[in-house]
């Protein structure tokens, strides 16, 4: 049986034509939103969600193309836009009955809450990132040898056909040496959330190549128009990090701030899946957020 958010009830929602969301919902008070990343689900949020539901409604969807929610296919390189799924997002929330809430990401769902709060700055009162550099930010830091680290962005970004192929021909190896290689702490994936994840991967290979796709198009175009017209994130803003820029050589809360006026900056010492690793760091984090 797949692992669930204890306490929260399950639902799929319509957000576009065609397209429904897998949604936990659980608690209430002022609502959040919380996106999950790569290679995982909505049940990444459990602790975080469970901890957070005393005092606030929490909605936790799986992202288009990822868990148990719809993957449309992609013939114009746009599906899988995050513009397109910011609005997911604010659809979502809005057929749940809130036009404002607070909205946190990890990973590839925090790329989503960047251009929600970017495209739907009225939608969006608070935005949480956590271990991820916004898209263009994340190309310019890649140089030379160090850029292995993100081999994954560069295979998935090669045109339709290859890289689902190559993932399709091992699915369970190429997602789960992302879930032992990012993982600090092992015991934080235990064995059916791992089992889950792996399950939800194995069955949404082009979904999730076509999301990183549009990371090295279509988002970076998007990205790149709002850097020249000088578009910021107008709400606070906690950003979550491991020490990434000591490694590639970088200021990660220089990068941020520059899209971030209003901006907390925080390095973890735990791994890349901290919401699972460091629950507590990360819940107090954004209710510390919320307080701006």
């Amino acid at each position: 049986m797949t692992p669930t958010i204890p306490g929260f009830s399950y639902d799929r929602v319509p957000v576009a034509d065609g397209v429904a969301l897998h949604v936990a919902a659980g608690g209430s008070g002022s609502p959040v939103v919380l996106l999950h990343g790569f290679p995982q689900t909505h049940l990444m949020w459990r602790h975080v969600a469970a901890d957070l539901a005393g005092r606030h409604t929490v909605i936790c969807p799986d992202l288009r193309g990822y868990g148990a929610s719809d993957k449309p296919a992609d013939p114009d390189g746009t599906a899988y836009a995050k513009r397109t799924m910011a609005a997911d997002v604010v659809a979502l929330a809005r057929a749940l009955g809130h036009e404002r809430f607070a909205l946190a990401g990890h990973d590839r769902g925090a790329l989503v809450a960047v251009r929600a709060g970017l495209d739907h700055p009225d939608a969006v009162t608070h935005l949480a990132a956590l271990d991820v550099l916004p898209t263009l930010d994340m190309w310019d830091v890649l140089h030379g040898t160090t850029a292995a680290v993100g081999f994954h962005l560069y295979l998935m970004a090669q045109p339709p056909g290859l890289p689902e192929k190559l993932i399709a021909g091992a699915p369970d190896a190429f997602f789960g040496h992302f879930l032992d290689l990012w993982a600090r702490d092992p015991g934080a994936l235990p064995a059916d959330v791992r089992a889950a994840y792996l399950a939800a991967c194995r069955e949404a290979v082009p979904s999730i190549v076509a999301d990183y796709r549009a990371s090295a198009g279509v988002d970076v175009t998007h990205d790149r128009a709002d850097r020249d017209r000088g578009a910021t994130l107008r709400m606070p803003v906690t950003v979550l990090q491991q020490d990434w820029g000591a490694a590639l050589g970088y200021d990660a809360a220089a990068l941020w701030r520059a899209w971030a006026p209003d901006l907390r900056h925080v390095t973890v010492d735990c791994g890349h899946f901290m919401a699972e690793e460091d629950p507590g760091q990360v819940s107090g984090a954004l209710r510390e957020l919320l307080r701006r």
